[in-house]
């Protein structure tokens, strides 16, 4: 490239490809062509892949400059270790390449795959681009190139691809995997050992791909369960596709029942997000089966919030079938919730089995949001008498109350039962003090959310519905206001 006197020049960030020349786009063979310089880098053995796959763009008299790293994966002597050995590198890299900036001259920076995904090349850029313009030229990825390499789709519909470093602890990336509709893992090498245990400990290894050097002249395709682990070279990664869920890759002729936690999706768990999404049947409540998001082939059975024993025996009786179906509950599936009735109904049905995926359940939210009321010992009730007594209740309540146990009350009011609320409060305050903490919580983590404090002597009843939790204090539960709002806690320590 001609450069006019005083003009600084232009960093390039070349994007290569995978390895094979011909996958490297006419862009970026015409910049390679056209710059004054061509940096790359390579280790210390001085073998460089991205020239390698740039020389047969490359013309004569263009300047090299060979960045060459001082470690890789080995051990250094340096004062400041291998972080100090590869500062120190990546300053004289960049003093040498803003050098031929300065004078004017264009540089071309190449990068294996993509300059910005997993590439040495950003090391340069967040120093370079300080004092000089830089363009960015993308290129094909080494996950396209892979999943070309095994002729399979890697993600279809409303599925979600998981990109992730090998060098992730095994423990983080089972979640990951686990939590993942379909996923590509980089960075093998001397981590494949890792990467393995991950994958086989997620139940994944052997829906997943193991693909070395994409697209080049060495490219190998392998089952990850087959790969030996001594000979895993940096440039290979491990493709696990989606589709599986979708494919039948389910636990047919189970029920699992499913806590979707108070609300916010945040708060639900990986397992059950799986669970959801392996299921061919979702049963539930129509207004939460609105928050799982839909699948292609899934089908849903909705119903009214009081047909417990309804849902339970037609989740029998589709698992009967071979279906794979979840049971879909607000909160923990095992509190006041659906578990109870899929195992009552299940003892008539031989050959189901039942899995309860357990969830945040609504007494933790609401605590949650004023500290920690529940730091000690307690109790959780439900007011709703359409199961039970009401004198059961009062009795427990009484007895609750009389152990000096913190309550989390679960089911107080709803439009049919109004009177519930104020009974219980007249009950413990025949053993609380008038000024005990009784925090509100409402719709806690859904778009209504609202939580107060109030003293037990001022509980309105009027205030009191369906969608609230009640949490009473103890004895020694502690109630203060700072900038945040209000503070309740209960010691973990009592007094002797």
């Amino acid at each position: 490239m001609t450069n006019p006197v005083n003009r600084r020049g232009t960093l390039y960030g070349v994007g290569l490809g995978p390895g094979d020349p011909e996958l490297v786009t006419v862009k970026a063979a015409r910049v390679i062509g056209r710059a004054d310089v061509i940096a790359y880098h390579s280790a210390r053995h001085g073998r460089s892949i991205a020239r390698g796959i740039a020389e047969p763009y490359l013309r004569a008299g263009q300047v090299e400059e060979h960045l060459v790293y001082p470690v890789t994966t080995e051990t250094t002597d340096h004062p400041g270790g291998y972080a100090g050995a590869l500062e120190e590198f990546y300053a004289d890299a960049t003093r040498r390449i803003a050098e031929h900036l300065d004078a004017g001259r264009d540089v071309a920076l190449l990068a294996e795959g993509d300059p910005l995904f997993y590439s040495s090349y950003m090391h340069l850029h967040t120093r370079l681009t300080q004092r000089f313009d830089a363009v960015i030229i993308p290129g094909v990825t080494s996950v396209s190139a892979a999943s070309a390499a095994v002729a399979t789709p890697l993600v279809a519909g409303d599925e979600v691809l998981s990109v992730l470093p090998g060098t992730l602890p095994v423990a983080e990336l089972t979640r990951r995997l686990a939590d993942a509709d379909a996923a590509v893992v980089l960075k093998l090498g001397r981590s494949y050992h890792n990467v393995r245990e991950a994958l086989s400990a997620s139940g994944q290894l052997d829906d997943t791909f193991y693909v070395e050097r994409a697209s080049t002249s060495g490219q190998r395709v392998l089952r990850a369960a087959d790969v030996d682990e001594s000979s895993v070279p940096y440039f290979s990664l491990a493709m696990l596709p989606g589709g599986r869920r979708a494919n039948g890759r389910t636990s047919a002729g189970t029920v699992a029942v499913v806590g979707l936690g108070p609300g916010d999706n945040d708060w639900m768990t990986p397992q059950c997000r799986r669970e959801l999404g392996a299921a061919t049947d979702l049963i539930g409540y129509a207004g939460y089966l609105d928050r799982v998001p839909l699948r292609e082939g899934q089908r849903r059975h909705s119903s009214d919030n009081t047909d417990e024993p309804a849902r339970a025996k037609l989740a029998c009786a589709l698992a009967e079938q071979g279906h794979a179906v979840a049971v879909v509950s607000s909160g923990d599936p095992g509190v006041f919730a659906m578990a109870t009735a899929v195992l009552e109904e299940a003892k008539q049905w031989a050959g189901v089995q039942v899995r309860v995926i357990p969830a945040m359940t609504a007494a933790q939210a609401v605590a949650s949001r004023v500290g920690a009321p529940l730091g000690h010992d307690y109790a959780v009730i439900s007011l709703s008498d359409r199961l039970k007594p009401w004198e059961v209740i009062s009795a427990r309540l009484a007895a609750a109350a009389a152990a000096d146990l913190v309550l989390a009350i679960y089911n107080p009011a709803s439009k049919a039962r109004r009177w519930q609320v104020g009974a219980m409060r007249d009950v413990l305050l025949a053993h609380r003090e008038p000024g005990t903490p009784v925090v509100i919580g409402r719709d806690v983590s859904g778009p209504d959310e609202n939580v107060r404090v109030v003293r037990l002597a001022d509980l309105n009843p009027d205030e009191i519905d369906m969608r609230c939790l009640l949490i009473v204090g103890s004895s020694q539960t502690q109630w203060y206001a700072d900038s945040s709002g209000d503070r309740v806690f209960t010691p973990r320590r009592y007094p002797g």
